[in-house]
């Protein structure tokens, strides 16, 4: 029988005991318990935990805040809608590349990346190293909704699985124009008429108005066209003079081309058309250092004349102001190529991805599907300003996109669907998406402006290193 000690310090040592023997008692049956779990019982605590977290998406961030604010509204629909919930995260282009490419590394990635470079340097590659997840479900039910194009720009071989499918959402797409300040013309007497569309007189004429505007003292650039090997929309200006000049960098079966004379000659030719132009003070020497938002930010200070752009991004910073929006900015399709025959313009198609390691693959293509609805992402891209082009068909049929009032918005939707567009090569071939990523044409374009490495010299080393990629690859 336990007897209760008479003085108080015995006491206080009995209860400590009593303590430690309860603890150990408690911990011991803990043990057991834990035990007993069934490997299943453990997969069901492991799913509730898992099915409890949040579904995570980078996004890029919008030119504008009407942009950002309408894919919130997405969310925040689907959340009612679904019940689910979702970190959506904002970052620049610049920002968003460098941040996936370095978690890519370290495995901390969310479960959806919508990235506007992504589809030129990153969802081929991914794809191809099984990274990606198949997306074909979401795709299933909309199908026949989407231009063949933009199909094609997800449908990837997957060497890890040994098959091709759909590895991204395409969700809309852009192209190059011509972006242009129309009341500076008329400071010179000019209007988009005298703008010729020929080659040669399409560049030579910003060359003269800029002398032009300089005689009147207005400091400013005639060529705004992006030279950095920070910014892709370098390679993507690149890229489209090199279908300009006719330069065919892959065949049709995804096989380079760089041993043949002529493509040589082509990537020389341009090389030294930049290099004269920089040479004679019609490109602003800053270019060389621009990201990708520098050269809207330029036109829109008036740095410069003209630039070329991939998306309505420079007209929709402008949309709150309907006098500079519709009167004073103006907006071109390219000239004709050197040989004479239209333009075919290269198209980017932004996507979505899903990693195949993401916790959350029911509820991520839950989300995706109900993003690509046409209301949905129909009434999104008109939101956002019409930066972006609708790849769905029943979306065109939405005036928004024809009004003859909108001169920006609706020179896209002609370019789209009375032009004669094609793929960059990575759909062709993903080993390419690398050449994009690099920026090989922005390391020959430096080689050539500020090292003063000849354009046959800078040609050769390109081709080199392309090939080398591919042999890697």
């Amino acid at each position: 029988m336990f007897k209760i000690p008479k003085s108080r310090p015995q006491w206080s040592k009995v209860q400590h005991r009593l303590r430690y023997l309860l603890l150990a008692l408690m911990f011991s049956l803990l043990i057991i318990a834990c035990d007993r779990i069934s490997t299943s019982d453990r997969d069901l605590v492991n799913a509730a935990f898992t099915d409890n977290k949040v579904l995570k998406i980078w996004w890029d961030k919008g030119f504008t805040l009407e942009e950002d604010e309408a894919l919130q509204q997405i969310v925040s629909n689907w959340e009612k809608q679904s019940g689910n919930k979702v970190k959506l995260s904002f970052y620049s282009t610049d920002e968003l590349s460098q941040k996936a490419e370095r978690e890519l590394r370290t495995g901390d990635l969310p479960d959806l990346i919508a990235m506007f470079k992504s589809e030129k340097s990153l969802t081929a590659r991914l794809a191809w190293e099984g990274k990606l997840a198949d997306v074909s479900d979401v795709i299933a039910p909309v199908k026949n909704l989407y231009s063949e194009n933009a199909l094609k720009t997800v449908n990837f071989y997957n060497q890890t699985a040994q098959k091709r499918s759909y590895y991204a959402l395409p969700i809309h797409q852009a192209t190059i124009h011509v972006y242009y300040w129309r009341d500076l013309l008329e400071k010179v007497g000019h209007s988009n008429k005298d703008i010729p569309t020929d080659w040669d007189g399409f560049w030579k004429y910003w060359t003269q108005r800029q002398d032009d505007l300089r005689a009147k003292n207005v400091d400013i650039y005639g060529l705004g066209l992006p030279l950095s090997v920070a910014a892709g929309d370098t390679y993507q200006t690149f890229e489209q003079l090199l279908e300009a000049y006719d330069v065919q960098m892959l065949d049709a079966n995804g096989q380079l081309t760089v041993d043949n004379p002529q493509v040589r000659q082509g990537i020389v030719k341009i090389l030294n058309w930049y290099n004269q132009a920089y040479k004679q003070g019609y490109l602003p020497p800053d270019a060389l250092h621009w990201l990708n938002p520098d050269n809207n930010r330029n036109l829109l200070n008036r740095k410069v004349l003209m630039t070329t752009n991939d998306t309505l991004s420079i007209a929709t910073a402008l949309r709150q102001d309907p006098e500079t929006y519709s009167k004073k900015l103006g907006v071109l399709e390219l000239p004709n190529k050197p040989s004479g025959q239209k333009m075919r313009y290269l198209i980017t198609v932004q996507q979505v991805i899903l990693f195949a390691n993401s916790q959350h693959q029911k509820i991520a293509k839950d989300f995706l599907a109900y993003l690509i609805q046409p209301e949905v992402i129909g009434n999104y891209l008109k939101v956002a300003g019409g930066r972006h082009s609708p790849v769905l068909k029943p979306n065109w049929q939405d005036p928004f996109w024809t009004n003859p009032q909108d001169p920006h918005v609706s020179t896209a939707t002609k370019t789209f669907t009375q032009g004669e567009t094609r793929l960059f090569y990575t759909f062709y071939n993903p080993a390419y998406s690398l050449v994009l990523q690099e920026n090989v044409w922005g390391q020959a374009l430096k080689k050539v402006l500020v090292d003063g490495v000849s354009a046959e010299i800078a040609a050769d080393e390109a081709i080199s290193r392309i090939k080398e990629i591919f042999a890697q690859w």
